[in-house]
């Protein structure tokens, strides 16, 4: 299998269910017991803040194998002024395609469009270790930090145009989309799909250290 057998298309809403079902099976008990990331997927399609033009999925053969989606976010500067960057995720490869590449090959895609569109910076939060080959750094190194002039270790940034960050002191506002992800919600949700058993797994204390660490220097 190489990356030949795969496509990269636009996502059709005829993928969402689908689309939903792999988001399910890519982070079940990955960062906490069971997962709340395929309801994400459900509401962020009708957030003001989502950009369609950005939702691929790929496919192989007649089953979709990874997808990503953004939103819109933005940088704030001292004086209170925004520009509009973007982020994405869930990025999901489903657990049968994962290690081939996929995740890579679709970042590239879509910083493609995103760059055709007019877009310059991608923040995101995630684990550094899974997007560094994908030309993300450390927001520390752009003096992009958050509100609270911290620096998060998952707090990560990839310039689409380089050097459109030139070092000024930045601060992340990213979608509110979060906040639709009410525990009660998702539990309604997810028994639409087949039972799984939620876990505590070694994986997820990865997770708690990144998202409860900062960068200092």
């Amino acid at each position: 299998m190489n990356n030949q057998d795969f496509i990269i298309r636009r996502e059709q809403p005829a993928d969402y269910r689908a689309v939903e079902e792999l988001t399910r099976e890519a982070f079940w008990n990955i960062y906490k017991p069971g997962a709340d990331e395929h309801y994400l997927v459900k509401v962020m399609r009708t957030h003001p803040d989502y950009i369609p033009e950005l939702a691929f999925v790929v496919t192989h053969g007649e089953k979709i194998a990874a997808n990503v989606q953004y939103m819109r976010a933005w940088l704030e500067d001292e004086a209170g002024n925004r520009r509009e960057i973007l982020s994405f995720g869930p990025l999901c490869v489903h657990p049968d395609y994962q290690r081939k590449g996929l995740g890579k090959m679709l970042l590239a895609h879509s910083f493609a469009a995103a760059e055709k569109m007019g877009y310059e910076t991608v923040v995101i939060f995630g684990n550094p270790e899974n997007y560094i080959c994908s030309g993300f750094r450390s927001c520390r190194h752009y003096n992009v930090c958050m509100e609270d002039g911290s620096f998060p270790t998952p707090l990560l940034v990839r310039e689409l145009k380089e050097g459109v960050l030139t070092g000024e002191r930045l601060i992340y506002r990213e979608s509110d989309v979060c906040a639709l992800l009410t525990p009660e919600k998702v539990a309604e949700f997810d028994r639409e799909f087949p039972p799984k058993e939620k876990k505590v797994l070694p994986v997820q204390e990865l997770f708690w250290i990144y998202s409860h660490s900062s960068v200092v220097r």
